[in-house]
C-alpha cells in the first residue's frame, strides 16, 4: 500500500527533525570556554564488566565555570570512573578527592577553539547531508507514486514544495544551532 502524500511528508519531518536531535546531543561533547557535564555524561565506564555512561553512575555538576564535579553513586568505582576519563579523548586530568572527582577545565586557546568550531560545523553538515537524503527519499516516493497514476502531477508539485518547505526548517534550524555553538565556543 503506498504512503499518501501528507504521510511521507509528516514521515520525512520526523526523520529530518530526528537528524537535529542526533546533532544537538553530539554538539554537547564538544568543549566549550565553559565546564560543562555533556562532556563527560556519555563516557562509558567499565563497571563490573558493563560499560555503562557516566551519567548512570554518578551525579555530575559544575560548580564553577571551569570545574566539573563527578559523585559516583558507588564509592568503590571511582577508580573505574577515573581509569575511563583518562583513557576517553577528553585530555583531561582526573583529579580523585576521596569519593569524589574533580576536573580542571584549562581555558581553551584561541587555535583550539577554532579546531572545535570547525568540528561543530563539520557535524553540522552530516546533519545537513541526512536531511536533504530523506528530502530526496521523500520526492523518489512522490514521484513514483505520481508514475504509478495514484497522484496528479499537481499533487506531486505541491508534495515537492512542501518537501523542499521543511527541508528549509530543519536546515535552517542547524545553522542556527552551529552558530550558536559556535559563538559559545569562541566567547567560552
Amino acid at each position: 500500500m503506498p504512503m499518501p502524500t501528507d504521510e511521507i511528508i509528516s514521515d520525512s519531518e520526523v526523520r529530518m527533525k530526528k537528524a537535529v536531535e542526533v546533532l544537538q546531543n553530539e554538539l554537547k561533547t564538544v568543549r566549550t570556554g565553559r565546564a560543562s557535564t555533556g562532556l563527560v555524561e556519555n563516557i562509558k565506564v567499565d563497571y563490573y564488566g558493563q560499560l555503562i555512561p557516566l551519567r548512570q553512575m554518578a551525579t555530575l555538576a559544575t560548580p564553577q565555570v571551569d570545574m566539573i564535579v563527578i559523585k559516583p553513586f558507588d564509592p568503590a568505582s571511582v577508580k573505574a570512573i577515573e581509569k575511563a576519563i583518562k583513557s576517553s579523548d577528553l585530555s583531561i586530568a582526573p583529579i580523585v578527592d576521596g569519593k569524589l572527582i574533580r576536573l580542571n577545565i584549562p581555558p581553551l586557546s584561541e587555535e583550539r577553539r577554532k579546531q572545535l568550531v570547525s568540528q561543530a560545523k563539520q557535524m553540522g553538515e552530516q546533519a545537513k547531508i541526512s536531511i536533504r537524503n530523506i528530502r530526496r527519499e521523500a520526492n523518489k516516493q512522490l514521484e513514483k507514486q505520481q508514475k504509478d497514476k495514484l497522484i496528479t502531477e499537481d499533487d506531486l508539485q505541491t508534495g515537492k514544495k512542501q518537501i523542499d518547505d521543511v527541508t528549509k526548517k530543519y536546515t535552517d534550524k542547524v545553522d542556527s544551532i552551529i552558530k550558536s555553538k559556535s559563538d559559545e565556543i569562541m566567547s567560552g
